[in-house]
């Protein structure tokens, strides 16, 4: 395993990191355009969408950051093909009252949430405070 990534955790944590980002990119998909979407142009619904996008910029833009200092840039590559071309099948599993909807939103937005800190602590930037 040396000869292809010597760092097997950091990549662990990196495929974690780029799953939760490809999927969020499917169900963040599915609220646009907002004409189609009523239920999103209230106060509610906008702002969980707003924090959702923000957080799913966050995450990837830090997981990037992550990948590209811990591991071969091969392994971000591949990595990133593999999470994008396989978070479509994590997507369907999902029953479509939790991922079409405000319920959608929420359960994305913690589970953003929770992977931001987690990315905080594999980076050891969180601890670092």
């Amino acid at each position: 395993m040396d000869m292809i990534e010597p760092n097997v955790l950091p990549l662990i944590w990196f495929v974690g990191f780029a799953s939760i980002t490809s999927l969020g990119f499917y169900v963040l998909s599915g609220a646009f355009p907002l004409s189609t979407r009523p239920e999103f142009c209230k106060p509610v619904g906008l702002s969980l969408l707003i924090i959702n996008c923000l957080f799913l910029l966050c995450l990837l833009a830090g997981a990037l950051h992550f990948g590209i200092t811990q591991l071969r840039w091969t392994s971000v590559v591949i990595v990133c093909g593999l999470a994008f071309l396989f978070a479509p099948g994590l997507f369907n599993i999902w029953p479509s009252k939790w991922r079409d909807g405000k319920a959608g939103l929420l359960i994305m937005m913690i589970g953003l949430g929770i992977a931001l800190v987690l990315l905080g602590l594999a980076s050891g930037r969180l601890l670092s405070f």
